[in-house]
């Protein structure tokens, strides 16, 4: 209700549900309408009014279920949490121009800043969406060619 009151509304981002699967877990991700960006798919479209409403929020909320299933925890994750700053990314990418190894990267990242909770994972998810930019239209062959 507090958000409502200031024109912010929280959605489920992601959930999912444990099946007897291995690697599954019931959790479920909520979040900021607002969060976020845009990506502008064709180039001659002009912006329409409902794309001003992203502004990148980086609120979001992760619920797992307690042991006894009647009850669940919700933990508070920030934007630094999930993403890379700026400044962040471009050490990343001055690295990995470099041929730098992902734990290196992580470990002068940390070193950089002491609040920095980066994990490997993210690391490896930031090299693909790097190498995917750097490839553009093109496929990995057509790009190794």
């Amino acid at each position: 209700m507090i958000g409502n009151s200031f024109g912010f509304v929280i959605v489920i981002l992601r959930s999912d549900t444990a099946n007897g699967q291995r690697e599954r877990k019931t959790c479920v991700l909520l979040g900021c309408e607002r969060g976020g960006k845009y990506r502008q798919y064709k180039k001659d479209l002009d912006v329409t009014k409902s794309e001003i409403r992203k502004c990148d929020c980086p609120f979001k909320l992760r619920g797992k279920p307690v042991n006894d299933g009647e009850s669940c925890i919700l933990k508070l994750l920030y934007g630094s949490t999930g993403r890379l700053t700026n400044d962040e990314n471009s050490m990343f990418v001055d690295m990995t121009k470099t041929s730098a190894k992902p734990r290196n990267i992580l470990l002068t990242l940390k070193k950089s800043n002491e609040k920095n909770v980066t994990t490997i994972k993210q690391i490896y998810n930031a090299m693909n969406t790097y190498r995917r930019t750097e490839r553009g239209h093109r496929t990995e062959m057509q790009h190794h060619i």
